[in-house]
């Protein structure tokens, strides 16, 4: 638990002025409190006539025992020179200048935490969320999305609450505890020591009720996570529900795990509020307990404290029970926030797998090929690759064909290192692909996906993603060559025309000759198609291919294809079953093999 808090409290490293500005300014605010209270002796002495006058100044010191006397002898000074009544004014616009500097200071303490709070919060959320564009893509595999989601939202939202609004209260309470204590301590020890002695006991109760809540608050984030991730899917999945007529499966099995969730909050919520009224019925039977034991001392034969002081004991006691109170109730919900900080945590811990070297070289070009040498790759147990070696030279159009889960897109993910090898290694131009900068590697490569990847945004923006201060005439250009241009032009705003979520207002054909225009705006040396046309209508094949025609000239291209009528103008054709490379040659050259590739040629052929 510690560890894990110590770790929030790292990202307020970088507001250290203000977090000590806060600690000072709530000092200050524990000194003009404590003063206003002291001055309920000498106020309370005069009220009742108690104290004998002090005629005499004495001397100086620091001690609290010399203070109080000076107070007193100020305080009769006023007297004997003026009236009680006069004194009494005096005590009473020194208290008022007190609470307004208390509260001055309390305000300035608010006002410098804010930064501190919402930076920190701030700093974690983008950490989290660069983590998150950094991790592999076998990381999401065994994720849902939902509680990726939640962990990004309502767990960073959970910290701020649960936790970094009582970074304050954890510094401030303890020291305002501290500091009464001694105060107190030095007006009566004995009664002080018999509360120190009580107390732990009321700490115990409050300590077992807080670890059931952070037991209890992990269970309910996991359910709610589990609620976000079916949310998702049935948003992405809505066609297929309608069209399988499973509206009413789809919302009974929603409506469990939202019982469960809510069971489950319940189960938080009374903890949780058990915490109040438990810790207010404790501290007064802490009170009662100290008035009984403080009221026997002054009753006494030989009273050890004076009523005044016992009553001015009592007040400044009662000033510990709201920090006390707040910092038992900020236990509770830093338990249930240590429950989120353990989920997102596991994120920021996750291992990244594809890692850069310290020294990683740049590569700006690709001069000469690329080269699988004894490449072998596994996802879990079984290898999906085995043993490839194969050369791409540089200007060439290579082509993989062969059935599903024969390893197409595992051959082709491992050059940007989307994955990378299990065994042998990958070279561009001589050096293994792990030498380079990651960024250098990927920039030199374009994806033209199956299903298009596009944002909720403009055409403009979908074209020119991932770079900065685009000339639209680059776009424009770039969209032409994709064979785009005609259709952009049509649309309400043209290219500034916002195309929905995942682009779902264009239809598949659209959608793919804008991917392919991003891809044709990066102008890269190396274009990986991943079965780029298999899911288009026979008209929008036809422009798509048109577009990659235009695109692939002039280019090292990288062709996984389902339509062999596609590539049969490839430099190359690889064949791949069960992860190896069975055959490889031109179009022609394999269909006089009569080889696996001719079966999937006359298979197709008769579809």
């Amino acid at each position: 638990m510690i560890k894990k808090y110590l770790r929030i409290l790292s990202y307020v490293k970088p507001y250290w002025f203000s977090a000590t500005l806060n600690i000072v300014f709530n000092l200050l605010v524990i000194i003009f409190s404590l003063v206003s209270f002291v001055m309920l002796v000498p106020f309370l002495n005069l009220l009742f006539g108690i104290e004998k006058l002090v005629e005499t100044k004495p001397d100086i010191s620091f001690s609290p025992d010399a203070m109080m006397d000076y107070l007193n002898y100020f305080i009769s000074q006023i007297i004997i020179n003026q009236t009680k009544y006069q004194a009494l004014v005096f005590i009473c616009v020194f208290l008022l200048s007190t609470f307004f500097l208390r509260n001055l200071f309390r305000f300035f303490a608010m006002f410098t935490l804010a930064k501190v709070r919402i930076g920190t919060v701030k700093d974690m959320r983008n950490e989290l969320y660069k983590k998150l564009l950094i991790l592999p893509l076998s990381y999401y595999s065994g994720q849902k999305k939902g509680d990726i989601i939640a962990r990004t939202t309502t767990d960073v939202q959970e910290v701020e609450i649960s936790i970094i609004n009582y970074i304050e209260m954890i510094i401030r309470d303890p020291i305002t505890i501290i500091v009464y204590f001694v105060t107190l301590f030095i007006m009566s020890p004995r009664l002080t020591l018999f509360v120190l002695i009580i107390l732990p006991v009321t700490g115990f109760i409050i300590g077992r009720i807080g670890r059931s809540l952070r037991k209890e608050s992990k269970v309910g984030q996991d359910k709610f996570a589990g609620l976000l991730a079916v949310i998702e899917e049935t948003i992405s999945g809505l066609r297929i529900i309608k069209a399988f007529t499973a509206i009413d499966f789809s919302n009974n099995r929603f409506q469990k795990m939202n019982d469960k969730y809510a069971k489950v909050l319940l189960k938080i919520y009374r903890t949780r509020d058990l915490s109040s009224p438990l810790s207010e019925f404790l501290s007064s039977v802490v009170i009662i307990i100290v008035l009984w034991f403080g009221g026997r001392l002054v009753l006494a034969d030989d009273p050890s404290i004076s009523a005044a002081m016992f009553i001015t004991y009592i007040v400044i006691f009662s000033q510990i029970i709201p920090p006390a109170k707040t910092f038992a109730t900020g236990y509770y919900n830093l338990q249930k926030g240590l429950a989120s900080a353990d989920r997102i945590f596991t994120v920021l811990d996750a291992e990244e797998v594809i890692e850069q070297k310290p020294n990683a070289l740049p590569i700006k070009t690709f001069a000469h090929e690329i080269e699988y040498r004894d490449v072998s790759f596994k996802y879990q147990t079984d290898y999906v690759l085995k043993n490839i070696n194969y050369s791409i030279n540089k200007g060439k159009i290579i082509a993989l064909v062969g059935q599903s889960g024969g390893g197409k897109s595992t051959f082709v993910d491992m050059i940007p290192r989307f994955y990378d090898v299990t065994k042998g290694e990958i070279l561009i131009d001589g050096n293994n692909i792990r030498d380079y900068n990651i960024d250098d590697v990927r920039n030199l490569m374009g994806i033209v996906t199956q299903d298009p990847i596009l944002f909720n945004d403009t055409v403009l923006n979908n074209i020119a993603f991932g770079k900065e201060n685009v000339d639209e005439e680059d776009v424009i250009a770039a969209a032409k060559i994709a064979n785009a241009h005609e259709f952009i032009q049509n649309m309400e705003n043209g290219y500034h025309t916002t195309i929905g979520d995942r682009g779902m207002k264009l239809s598949g054909g659209q959608r793919q000759r804008i991917s392919i225009a991003r891809a044709v705006l990066r102008n890269p040396p190396v274009l990986i198609l991943d079965e780029a046309t298999s899911s288009l209508d026979t008209e929008s094949e036809r422009l798509v291919q048109d577009a990659l025609s235009k695109v692939m000239s002039n280019r090292t291209s990288i062709v996984i294809a389902h339509r062999l009528s596609t590539i049969v103008h490839a430099d190359e054709i690889l064949v791949l079953q069960q992860g190896k490379i069975v055959e490889k040659g031109t179009h022609q050259q394999l269909l006089a093999k009569n080889g696996a590739y001719k079966k999937l040629y006359d298979l197709q052929a008769f579809q």
